[in-house]
């Protein structure tokens, strides 16, 4: 069998989900294909790099073992809740064992209206499977916790939206799609057998340990927050900025779902935000700590009536848990950027280091990305001067890096060590907005060749690539991408 599928979500109770087919787009074409995780899933990448695997990932063919369907789930969006979302334009596929024997969620974006369109076309522009496609990957690469990029194909038709833009595919691999708004789904509906199988499901994929606790629910409570926690420190260590921290967009698996209207951060700004929806700054690059705790409070209250039978008793249970998520986060930050400037363990005095650091990038609108990474550049004599470039006003920056040395020698680390540990932490590439908007813009004049090429530079964040050094810079003032658009 080309795709060895190994379906669970299709079995549980019909209220969870919608089952429906793809709608066939009328003349697809290849466009991107990732072959190293499609051998990671043990998939057949021969079938998929032939015409009847085109067809598959389309939306034109159904595989043998496919069981497509559209999820349930409500949501907080900008704060206001919608008691049914659910699966728009995305089609859960079927699930499938990867090597390492996890099971991961197979799912296309883009194949048409589902029962949760809302008179919506389920389709979606070419921009958006490109953008996350590249995102996605490229935070992969980076480390942090995604959902991942299988294929991006065009459809051959156009979409219709502000303008006529040519329409795509996406195929998304994830290790679930349950979110926050799955569980809320239920709680709102008061569906408490349901909110039990849901809970049992999500335990048993997930966080099995959980199952054995005295409190199921209120262990898994305590994994979930965990895992945003670390997720959320992990986005602020690379400057990325969400955009859209919905209920619907919280994965209880901790990874990040959604590439809408995300962006990385070019110079400093701490209520720095890009999406345009986004006009109050609620998912502000410093707000994202505050707002997945207060998501987590969300999936909190829709646990109340599993973690006790009356709600009322669960609360200050479930209050406890959520008081430990600070600190979670507090660490997972300070252990992140503690490393970005070059202490491999912990130490009183680099918190304050990186503190003072970030408010002097602030003042001086200094790069994000490139100050990490010409900090190491900084402990070799003279090597200071791409770091300094950054900053118009330097004297500040001068004498914290006076203080720097200091504290690294006080600490017994060596320059090496720290020049290694922060080349190992610091990427150079990230996809940057103006790169993604060049790529945007050319595949809808039919050219391609940019999207392959960045997809090329972001497969190794880290690494110096002297062939694609044009892609370390920061946007010009006239490159920079002010704002960015949801895809849908």
């Amino acid at each position: 069998m080309p795709i060895p599928f190994d379906n669970t979500y299709v079995r549980l109770p019909a209220q969870l989900h919608a089952r429906v087919d793809p709608t066939p787009v009328t003349s697809p074409e290849r466009i991107a294909l990732n072959r190293p995780l499609a051998e990671s899933l043990g998939l057949d990448v021969a079938y998929l790099e032939s015409d009847e695997g085109l067809a598959f990932l389309a939306g034109n063919a159904i595989p043998a073992g496919a069981e497509p369907l559209a999820m349930a789930y409500a949501g907080h969006q900008f704060g206001g809740f919608s008691p049914q979302l659910g699966d728009g334009r995305a089609i859960l596929i079927g699930e499938v064992i990867d090597q390492d024997g996890s099971r991961r969620d197979l799912q296309w974006k883009g194949s048409g209206p589902t029962p949760f369109s809302r008179r919506g076309d389920g389709r979606s522009a070419l921009g958006p499977v490109l953008r996350e496609y590249l995102v996605s990957e490229a935070m992969a690469a980076l480390g942090v916790p995604t959902t991942r990029a299988l294929s991006a194909v065009s459809s051959g038709q156009p979409v219709y939206r502000e303008e006529i833009e040519p329409g795509g595919v996406f195929v998304r691999v994830a290790a679930s799609h349950l979110r926050i708004g799955t569980f809320q789904y239920f709680a709102a509906r008061q569906d408490h057998e349901s909110l039990r199988v849901l809970l049992d499901y999500a335990i048993n994929r997930h966080y099995p340990a959980c199952a054995t606790k005295d409190n199921p629910a209120l262990a898994f409570l305590e994994q979930v927050c965990l895992a945003q926690a670390r997720l959320v420190a992990r986005w602020m260590q690379i400057g990325f900025i969400h955009g859209v921290m919905n209920t619907d967009n919280t994965s209880i698996s901790g990874e990040t779902i959604d590439y809408g209207p995300c962006a990385f951060m070019d110079h400093y700004r701490s209520d720095q935000k890009y999406s345009f929806i986004d006009q109050g700054g609620r998912y502000a690059y410093s707000q994202q700590p505050n707002i997945a705790l207060w998501n987590l409070t969300r999936l909190a209250e829709a646990l109340l009536p599993l973690i006790q039978e009356d709600p009322a008793q669960g609360g200050p249970a479930a209050e406890a848990v959520l008081s430990r998520y600070p600190e979670a986060f507090q660490e997972a930050l300070e252990s992140g950027f503690r490393q970005k400037i070059g202490f491999p363990h912990e130490n009183a005095n680099s918190w304050p280091l990186v503190q003072r650091l970030l408010g002097i990038m602030e003042e001086n609108r200094a790069d994000f990305t490139l100050t990490f990474r010409h900090l190491a550049e900084a402990l070799t004599p003279g090597g200071e001067s791409s770091l300094l470039s950054q900053f118009p006003q330097s004297a500040d920056l001068i004498n914290w890096l006076s203080n720097w040395r200091d504290q690294l020698r006080e600490s017994g680390i060596t320059p090496e060590q720290a020049t290694a540990l922060m080349r190992r932490t610091n990427p150079i590439f990230i996809p940057r907005n103006h790169r993604i908007e060049e790529v945007i813009l050319a595949a809808k004049a039919g050219d391609l060749a940019p999207f392959h090429r960045l997809r090329e530079v972001l497969r190794k964040p880290y690494q110096e690539q002297p062939d694609f050094c044009e892609y370390e810079a920061a946007p010009m003032e006239s490159e920079i991408v002010p704002a960015t658009f949801c895809g849908t």
